[in-house]
């Protein structure tokens, strides 16, 4: 028996990475699944790879049109959803100095509006006793010159948990985040040595898995853990914690 037996997941960015990583667990124990990315290739991909009990929807997060195509279509499909895994977002480096207005707007608008407005209009579909998960970041937790817009939104995702939480405790939803630290994913390609990376940065002296970051995620929605609300569960190698 799996434990998401029977449960309806919504899982943003679900096309690689983390997020195709936690779909593939997700299905592994039970749960229906849909899966949302910006690529209609990849998201073909990212289907044939979790094999069967998925739908993937194209869907850029920053576009409140979208999200509502989105709901709607999962209103009409499955009736409603029990977990959500708020995990799109987008990580661009840029130092204070560095930062343009066009970097602010497009990393916010995705990291923290889109991921605000993806938890509301999924409000009424969501399940009392349900879990909604938000992928945050080591970054939150310390002061990476390089990543100052990055960190604040992902910043605003771990204040976001807790208001979250407060606010929907009396239906029984779950409102937690994880936060990963470096993890091997196609984004870290955009990181300038990855080998640096798991000397300098992590005391494990390596890069986390995405299955490891998945993990944790089913840890948080499944619901023998129905105890942890407005928590942060760092997965991150002890680079935030040693």
């Amino acid at each position: 028996m799996g434990k998401l037996d029977g449960k309806t997941a919504v899982i943003t960015g679900g096309s690689s990475g983390i997020g195709l990583a936690t779909a593939k667990t997700f299905v592994a124990e039970g749960a229906y699944v849909y899966i949302t990315g910006q690529s209609t290739e990849g998201l073909d991909k990212a289907r044939a790879e979790i094999g069967g009990n998925v739908t993937a929807v194209p869907v850029d997060i920053s576009r409140l049109e979208d999200l509502d195509r989105l709901w709607q279509q999962v209103r009409e499909e499955r009736g409603s959803v029990d977990v959500l895994v708020a995990n799109a977002g987008r990580g661009e480096q840029a130092t204070l100095a560095e930062a343009t207005p066009e970097h602010f707007d497009r990393i916010f608008a995705i990291n923290a509006r889109g991921t605000f407005f993806t938890v509301q209009k999924a409000l009424p579909l969501l399940n009392d006793n349900g879990s909604i998960v938000l992928m945050g970041s080591a970054g939150h937790l310390n002061g990476a010159a390089t990543r100052t817009v990055y960190s604040a939104t992902k910043a605003a995702i771990r204040s976001f948990a807790r208001t979250w939480a407060s606010e929907l405790k009396g239906r029984g939803i779950r409102v937690n985040t994880v936060s990963p630290g470096p993890i091997d994913t196609p984004a870290i390609d955009t990181q300038d040595d990855p080998a640096a990376l798991r000397a300098a940065m992590v005391p494990l002296q390596r890069l986390g898995r995405p299955e490891e970051i998945a993990a944790a995620v089913l840890f948080l929605a499944a619901d023998d853990n129905r105890y942890t609300t407005g928590a942060d569960l760092v997965v991150d190698g002890g680079h935030t914690q040693l």
